[in-house]
């Protein structure tokens, strides 16, 4: 079985150490030895697991190991992947058993989280460090770009184009044939009916930009 840490030992890093377990129940394949948190001291326990210490830990770790990055907001997950420099270090996709990908025309990148109950259909292309968090769907002829996330209930429609570094709010929905610029901010329920351009925050029925960054 294949050593597994988790990075970020929040809320979400332990929903993610419930895939894990998903997973190992339907075919045994990870050996799960704790989390990695720079904000939660080494030696502390986490849901009965030990924190492994911080980025400078992974960087020295010496055996091979598989890491879960589990931070939800693009900017900071891109520029910690960016620190972790250890030939030892792997990014496998976990993916939750009871999600449905329904295509062999799928693809899926590195480091990627595809939570309970995400349905993803054809001709889709989702790139490295993804998150599809519950109950989200994907329609066909997507693609989404590196180090996104999209939070519970997110629905996305066929021909969407999602460029990196962009996050979808709880319940928002995107219809077909529109693209979402890099780094966009989508809010919670929010209805995007027209294409968003690059580092804006968008809100409300129909999404409109609020401001930019």
């Amino acid at each position: 079985m294949k050593k597994i840490a988790i990075l970020g030992a929040g809320g979400f890093g332990r929903e993610v150490k419930t895939i894990i377990d998903a997973i190992n129940k339907v075919n045994p394949t990870y050996n799960f030895i704790g989390f990695f948190d720079d904000g939660i001291e080494k030696g502390l326990l986490v849901n009965n697991y030990d924190v492994l210490g911080g980025i400078s830990d992974i960087n020295k770790y010496d055996e091979d190991l598989s890491i879960v990055v589990c931070i939800a907001d693009p900017r900071i997950k891109k520029k910690v992947i960016s620190t972790i420099n250890n030939s030892h270090i792997d990014f496998p996709s976990i993916i939750h058993p009871k999600a449905s990908i329904t295509n062999e025309f799928v693809t899926i990148g590195k480091g990627c989280i595809i939570c309970e109950g995400t349905i993803i259909t054809c001709n889709i292309e989702i790139k490295d460090f993804i998150i599809l968090n519950l109950m989200c769907t994907v329609g066909h002829d997507t693609v989404i770009g590196d180090y996104c996330s999209f939070m519970p209930s997110v629905n996305i429609s066929g021909e969407v184009k999602i460029e990196q570094g962009v996050y979808v709010g709880t319940g928002a929905k995107i219809i077909n044939l529109l693209d979402i610029g890099e780094n966009t901010i989508v809010g919670a329920g929010a209805v995007v009916s027209k294409s968003l351009p690059a580092n804006c925050t968008a809100v409300g029925i129909p999404a409109k930009p609020i401001k930019f960054h």
